[in-house]
């Protein structure tokens, strides 16, 4: 299935596209798609949902987002092309979730900014917490 949120930008829906791309509301069904839904997902079948009605603008796909966690030059191609040493450790960041958009929301410089720059990367953790993973935990979960 295809879920999306749509609507007004900080009022979005849950929604799921239909087998002819149309948008189908699941506010029946969920309130939002968050992180807690989407590891105890509901099912559902898309056709049967009522079509979304009024502003149809496709939000960020998931809400309530806790933390936007990033990890800078995380392959050797991505240092190589900035000029830099690969790093010995993971280079961790975060970003504010205010830079979470939907895929046809413009994207806002801060003022005096002459450009900007992206990277298509993304990894979503859905479920509980997790704090101390070991690697070969961490291995075992993402191959089984």
């Amino acid at each position: 299935m295809r879920f999306v949120r749509y609507g007004e930008r900080g009022h979005e829906k849950p929604g799921v596209l239909d087998s002819a791309g149309r948008v189908r509301g699941l506010s029946g069904v969920m309130a939002d798609l968050t992180g807690d839904v989407l590891a105890d997902l509901p099912d559902v079948e898309p056709e049967s949902l009522p079509l979304a009605q009024g502003d149809l603008r496709l939000g960020a796909p998931v809400g309530q987002v806790g933390k936007y966690l990033c990890i800078g030059l995380n392959y050797s191609d991505h240092a190589a092309e900035a000029g830099m040493d690969i790093p010995k450790e993971p280079i961790l960041f975060m970003k504010a979730t205010s830079a979470i958009v939907g895929p046809d929301d413009p994207v806002i410089l801060p003022r005096g900014s002459e450009k900007g720059d992206w990277d298509v990367e993304l990894a979503v953790v859905f479920g509980g917490s997790a704090r101390y993973v070991s690697k070969d935990d961490a291995r075992s979960n993402v191959e089984g």
